[in-house]
């Protein structure tokens, strides 16, 4: 089989023919001629993701015959062989750094995701002139021209909100609200756009006023990317690299936090009305 970069939902896949094998009580030596592959080496480089599958070989020597099983394990491979062959890798080649092409490939196969955002307001809501003026006050992009290149990219993500086939549910901290990201009429546009999109059917927007205190976020930002098949993951976004949460324990461990930070944070009317406040005052 062809070789392939290893992307997260392809080690995933690996993760799942490893779990198989080890069911089926074969080491990776065994495994490997009872798959017809060229030695163990062949083998370990499928299951971290760096090689593509024969999966109905692995099926059928493994001896899965659960039919829920088979489906989900086939559309987890169909998934993760779409990774990084769409248009807007493609396209924004140059302006997609290592460490964000994972990120924006979860982002682009989720089917939704949970965003807590403590200091600004999340890419896929930024209005083009928030995302310009934060994106070139960032150490990141030395030029203009990156810049621009990073924008236009910002907003071709957000292409994603007009599909009724994902959903996006955030929670913004107070400060995302108040910084005045390219001054005040930038910030207010910001808002004003804010409240639009508060109105979408895949968008709910939560508010945590800085008078609720301490909270389940208070550890910094997160995203969980929710898939049709499998298991959640966790992105968190510190300042030199993404990483990346998967196993399920710590998953459940933000899931959690997740559930009650929206319980704590005011409701969707509420918060609608407390951005719009926000948004009068910033003059």
């Amino acid at each position: 089989m062809a070789g392939a970069t290893p992307t997260l939902l392809r080690r995933r896949l690996g993760e799942i023919l490893r779990t198989m094998q080890m069911r089926a009580g074969l080491n990776l030596a065994d495994a490997a001629e009872l798959l017809g592959l060229y030695g163990a080496p062949t083998l370990s480089k499928i299951e971290n993701g760096k090689q593509r599958p024969d999966l109905e070989r692995f099926l059928s020597a493994y001896g899965i015959d659960d039919p829920a099983e088979i489906a989900e394990t086939r559309k987890i491979a169909e998934i993760a062989s779409t990774s990084r062959q769409q248009s807007l890798f493609a396209q924004y080649k140059d302006a997609i750094r290592p460490r964000f092409a994972d990120f924006i490939e979860l982002e682009q196969l989720a089917v939704g995701t949970d965003a807590y955002a403590a200091l600004a307001v999340p890419g896929l809501l930024q209005t083009p002139e928030y995302a310009f003026a934060i994106i070139g006050g960032s150490n990141t992009w030395q030029t203009s021209r990156e810049v621009r290149a990073f924008t236009s990219l910002r907003m071709k993500r957000q292409e994603l909100l007009t599909s009724d086939q994902f959903t996006l549910r955030c929670v913004l901290d107070e400060a995302c609200l108040r910084r005045e990201v390219g001054g005040p009429a930038i910030l207010r546009g910001q808002l004003e756009h804010l409240m639009s999109l508060s109105h979408q059917a895949n968008i709910e927007l939560q508010v945590i006023p800085f008078k609720a205190g301490t909270h389940s976020g208070v550890d910094g930002a997160y995203t969980l990317f929710r898939f049709e098949v499998g298991d959640p993951v966790v992105a968190v976004e510190p300042l030199t690299a993404s990483l990346y949460v998967e196993k399920d324990d710590q998953v459940a461990r933000y899931a959690a936090a997740w559930d009650r930070l929206r319980a704590q944070a005011l409701d969707p009317e509420s918060s609608r009305d407390f951005i719009a406040r926000i948004a009068k005052e910033t003059r």
